[in-house]
């Protein structure tokens, strides 16, 4: 159930960030996908915890950076925007962790 939740979210969310970053997702939307993943996750009733596998981490990292950093910095901050396509690479299966992913569950 957990390894599912994780691998369908994570398809959903590299196609949301993805249109944000192309400028085709209001950060509103991608606000409400983020809330809606969190609200679904509170539904699993798993024990909070270590993240079980690499996926998972970057997966949580990747949904922390996108409700911390503001629409402006997520779209314009070369650093962070390499960091996210990073997360995505990976999520998507290409590539490698990025060795700054601390993603821990809610």
């Amino acid at each position: 159930m957990l390894e599912q939740f994780i691998e369908l979210k994570s398809q959903q969310l590299v196609y949301y960030v993805s249109r944000f970053l192309r400028g085709r997702l209001a950060h509103s939307e991608l606000h409400l996908f983020v809330w809606d993943t969190l609200e679904e996750w509170s539904q699993l009733r798993l024990s909070a915890g270590a993240p079980g596998s690499l996926r998972e981490r970057v997966f949580w990292h990747l949904l922390h950076e996108l409700e911390f950093w503001s629409a402006y910095s997520l779209r314009h901050n070369r650093q962070l925007r390499r960091n996210i396509q990073d997360c995505l690479c990976f999520l998507r299966g290409k590539g490698h962790c990025p060795l700054d992913c601390i993603g821990v569950r809610p």
